[in-house]
């Protein structure tokens, strides 16, 4: 009786201890190494243990959660422009194909863009362990900005790692979609974060919020909406010379309103230390510098009579539809890197697809409109008085 009492108790205390290495009561000190806070964090079961060393500027921290699968990985990561997984810098950690376990750095521009790399900022002293089903990532990170007492945290857990060491995509179960929040590194608090969309976030969210929506209004939209008043009212004479005053007015709004936009993003650019969106920001670059140059376009306009009026047209549609084309692409890649819900997407592809469609009815009806002057030009009768004959 005494063997099997001890043989059950000592089976108790193996499953205790096994789960206790995911307790913040029971793990406060982990590998002789003691840590100052601990957070059960409220998704994937997972455990952020972290020491703040304010006159280093440094954090040390051991995340602990348990993979999707025993061949899974699991990862954590400080995002210093936002509160989701675009922009995020990141730990991972997975088993490798000799048994044991590594760390790799990985700086997520966004969804589609996940690179092994250096990350925005210094880490150090990496390492992991697994046992009993549990991996444990250990760093000490340099923090983004002096004096930094709270940061936006992301953590993830997924099923698989391919031969090459490039982790597969995790889960998109609520559960996944709401691994981050805030951290305060000081009071031990944190707060988990909103699971995506236009609103909500921190301050810095906010700002890359209003980046994309002045910029989708002003290039993706608003620009869009002069070009086709200039194409095809100014066929109709009836609507000369309203057009060219609704074709300005889009164009100085949507100018004004870009520019904005493009302040707002160098901005970001300038708080957004080692992270760069380097499409995104050429492309930004390009806009207004194209636009810039357009707007002098109303100043050197031409009459219609004049000789350069030919050269002026060229020139003046020439850089118009570069710059449609280029604001509508920027208008997607800011959408990749902001990485709203869904709907956001969906708004604006319903919304260009409209416009769309609007023009190539009108370009239609332009054709059949220019097509019916020239037949009628080209028919026009003669006088009915009756010509002399020759003598």
């Amino acid at each position: 009786m005494a063997p099997f009492f001890f043989l059950t108790f000592f089976s108790l205390l193996t499953t205790h201890l096994s789960h206790a290495q995911l307790s913040c009561l029971t793990l406060q000190s982990i590998n002789k190494i003691v840590y100052n806070h601990c957070n059960e964090l409220p998704h994937l079961n997972s455990y952020l243990h972290w020491s703040l060393d304010a006159s280093k500027n440094t954090l040390s921290i051991a995340f602990v959660a348990r993979p999707a699968t025993t061949d899974g990985w699991i990862s954590w990561a400080i995002n210093p422009t936002g509160d989701g997984m675009p922009g995020a810098q990141a730990l991972v950690a997975f088993k490798a194909s000799n048994g044991s376990m590594v760390v790799k750095t990985f700086n997520i521009s966004s969804y589609s863009s996940i690179m092994e790399g250096k990350l925005a900022f210094n880490v150090k002293d990496t390492r992991a362990d697994y046992f009993d089903g549990v991996m444990r990532i250990f760093a000490t990170v340099e923090l983004p900005e002096k004096g930094m007492t709270s940061v936006n945290q992301v953590w993830q857990v997924g099923p698989s790692v391919s031969a090459d060491g490039f982790p597969a995509k995790h889960a998109f179960q609520p559960a996944n979609l709401g691994a981050k929040g805030r951290l305060d590194l000081l009071s031990g608090q944190s707060s988990s974060g909103p699971s995506g969309g236009i609103g909500g976030g921190d301050s810095r969210t906010k700002k890359r919020n209003i980046h994309g929506i002045l910029n989708a209004v002003s290039w993706g939209i608003l620009f869009p909406v002069g070009v086709i008043i200039a194409r095809y009212l100014r066929a109709f004479p009836s609507a000369d010379p309203a057009w060219f005053y609704l074709h300005a007015f889009c164009q100085v709004s949507a100018y004004a309103i870009g520019v904005a936009g493009w302040a707002t993003g160098l901005k970001l650019g300038s708080e957004s230390k080692g992270v760069t969106y380097n499409t995104h920001r050429s492309i930004g670059i390009a806009l207004f510098s194209l636009a810039t140059v357009q707007i002098f376009a109303l100043f050197l306009r031409p009459n219609k009579d004049h000789k350069f009026r030919f050269y002026w047209n060229i020139y003046h549609h020439g850089i118009g539809y570069s710059i449609l084309v280029l604001g509508i692409l920027n208008v997607f890649k800011g959408l990749d890197i902001l990485s709203p819900e869904s709907k956001w997407r969906s708004a604006y592809i319903i919304t260009i697809s409209t416009l769309g469609a609007l023009a190539l009815l009108l370009e239609a009806i332009t054709w059949i409109v220019i097509m019916k002057r020239k037949s009628s030009k080209s028919t026009k009768p003669y006088d009915n008085k009756q010509q002399p004959l020759a003598p």
